[in-house]
């Protein structure tokens, strides 16, 4: 008993320990030369406010969408929350994603199965569709980037005289290394989360259930309304992203495609395994700036305020979602 209770918590600490390592390490070395005095005389001055705020907008607005869908698909499996309850529940799981990635995926159920007896389970089932869902959707978008783009980088070299050993470069020395990691760290993440699930699903007797919220999809009774959400959803999270390049002097020409570019390659190392991408993000997100010409420093400097200012946010809606909860439910839970 005393071995197994050790490896739990072994396994919690890693669990909690491996993302930020991991994330800590890449951005010590993203950040290894870099000079924070000029993060503090761009926050002084160097940066607009107001585009800053309108980006967060967006942010905000993605998460409303998200708990309005995810309504949409608990309703065939005869499950109906309050919106509200879905929309904070979602708030607070971007914020538990920051202590502990993917966690929150577990949290939002917990908080539905609290304030509303929605089945755990069936949730559990619905959420894990909704990430095949931003799955497809990422792989969509990149896909279409890459095609709309292929032009676009030609001209670039062209005009530029980029060669080909500017990519070369990049997957070479640490940033091989990086990469390699990176993709070393989902493996991990995906096995964890694999495991965690047919275990839950043994012990618990729910794997129907979880089954069933999966399908869950295919009954939905207003499929144009939930296509019109995920839309909504990505647009959202473009656009937050997008309108912050207005921000920066550096960043404020690069236009809509280069922001598609950067938003699809940010996308896909949000996947991995750090508090809300925390270093993989930035790495991403300083490479492709470079391409399209931001010195590495300016790069570095709208990596580092962008993404702590979201990430700021996602605390705040988090710490909101824990306090209105109990609030908006106090009758529901006689308290």
């Amino acid at each position: 008993m005393e071995r197994t209770g050790l490896k739990k918590v072994l396994n919690k600490v890693f669990q909690i320990a491996l993302p930020l390592v991991l994330g800590a390490a890449i951005l010590l070395w993203t950040y290894h030369d870099f000079d924070f005095r000029r993060v503090w005389s761009v926050l002084d001055g160097g940066m607009n406010y107001g585009w800053m705020a309108f980006s967060l907008v967006f942010g905000v607005l993605g998460h409303l969408f998200r708990g309005w869908r995810w309504n949409l698909t608990l309703a065939p499996l005869g499950e109906y929350p309050k919106v509200s309850n879905s929309v904070y529940a979602v708030f607070v799981s971007y914020a538990a994603n920051l202590v502990v990635p993917r966690v929150g995926e577990v949290s939002r159920c917990g908080i539905l199965s609290k304030y509303d007896g929605v089945s755990f389970s069936k949730s559990l089932g619905t959420v894990v569709t909704e990430r095949l869902i931003d799955t497809i959707c990422v792989l969509l978008i990149t896909v279409v980037t890459l095609l709309l783009q292929s032009r676009v980088f030609a001209a670039f070299f062209e005009k530029t005289g980029t060669n080909m050993g500017f990519f070369t470069g990049l997957f070479t020395s640490t940033n091989f290394y990086i990469t390699l990691i990176c993709l070393f760290a989902l493996g991990v993440l995906a096995f964890f989360l694999i495991r965690n699930l047919t275990v839950f699903a043994k012990v618990r007797g729910i794997l129907n259930d979880v089954w069933a919220g999966c399908l869950s999809l295919r009954h939905v009774k207003h499929p144009w309304l939930f296509a019109f959400y995920t839309v909504s959803i990505w647009a959202c999270y473009f656009l937050q992203f997008y309108v912050s390049f207005y921000c920066f002097d550096f960043s404020a020409s690069l236009g809509w495609m280069p922001g598609l570019v950067m938003f699809v390659v940010g996308s896909i190392a949000v996947a991995v395994p750090t508090p809300n991408g925390a270093g993989p993000w930035h790495f991403a997100v300083i490479t492709m700036m470079m391409m399209y010409g931001v010195g590495k420093e300016d790069a570095g400097i709208f990596a580092l305020l962008v993404h702590g200012i979201q990430t700021f946010l996602l605390i705040l809606l988090g710490v909101y979602g824990l306090v209105a909860l109990p609030l908006v439910n106090k009758k529901r839970t006689g308290k």
